[in-house]
């Protein structure tokens, strides 16, 4: 728990206080999609379909159940993507081309989060290729820092092959549990070595978070007054204010 859940809810958040949001599903495992009450029958267009040239993202947007939050679904033909991307010179830009295009659907858009694939593949560096900064989910268990050194280093590798503006966003502790010693040295570690890219919000380990998916809401609006989505509302706000 951490990567779409974290999109999806502060998504929903961005959206419930009249931010208009789009979230790009791009992991081909679809949980984003699902997340936000789209079975896999119900998703005619996506972004397979906007990154493969068959159709343009104007057409690929979805109304969500929740006012200004709109979605570009997943497709399981998006395993392939990789393999049919690689073939191109523009293998790493075809998602920023796309957002790029006019009358794209996405010009009264504040926010466009992008819900990458677990694994770094040519579907995550089109993410990074395309994103003016990155918001890094970091689990607090132990290997979690190890892993965000790697991220950096893929950062910076973008930057100087794909995007030179790419920024981290900030750093968001997720599944964490005050009564753990193992939860409170990761935070005491990230926010030494990482300072103000930490965010202050964190995410508590909450149950709520993993039942919404299963309903097809955001937890944000499954239980609104739950720990996990009280300190979504909050990462809301906070996004808000590093904004310029």
């Amino acid at each position: 728990m951490g990567k779409t859940t974290s999109v999806v809810n502060l998504g929903a958040s961005l959206a419930e206080m009249g931010v208009p949001t789009l979230i790009i599903d791009l992991d081909p495992q679809g949980n984003a999609s699902t997340g936000l009450g789209f079975d896999p029958a119900e998703r005619s267009a996506s972004i397979h379909d906007v990154l493969s040239g068959g159709k343009p993202l104007a057409e690929c947007l979805l109304e969500t159940a929740t006012e200004d939050l709109k979605l570009v679904p997943a497709s399981p033909m998006m395993s392939s993507a990789d393999i049919e991307m690689a073939k191109s010179e523009r293998r790493l830009w075809f998602l920023a081309d796309a957002l790029a295009g006019e009358g794209n659907g996405t010009e009264a858009l504040q926010y466009i989060l992008i819900d990458c694939p677990p694994s770094l593949g040519l579907l995550t560096l089109n993410a990074l290729a395309a994103a003016d900064s990155v918001l890094v989910p970091l689990q607090a268990e132990f290997f979690a820092l190890e892993g965000l050194s790697q991220l950096i280093l893929t950062i910076r590798e973008v930057r100087k092959t794909a995007n030179e503006a790419l920024a981290i966003e900030g750093v968001l502790l997720t599944m964490f549990d005050r009564r753990n010693n193992l939860s409170r040295q990761v935070e005491r570690d990230a926010r030494e070595h990482l300072r103000d890219l930490v965010f202050e919000t964190v995410i508590p380990r909450n149950v709520k978070l993993g039942e919404a998916p299963s309903h097809g809401i955001p937890a944000v609006q499954y239980d609104r007054n739950s720990a996990g989505s009280v300190a979504y509302r909050e990462l809301a706000n906070e996004v808000l204010r590093r904004r310029p």
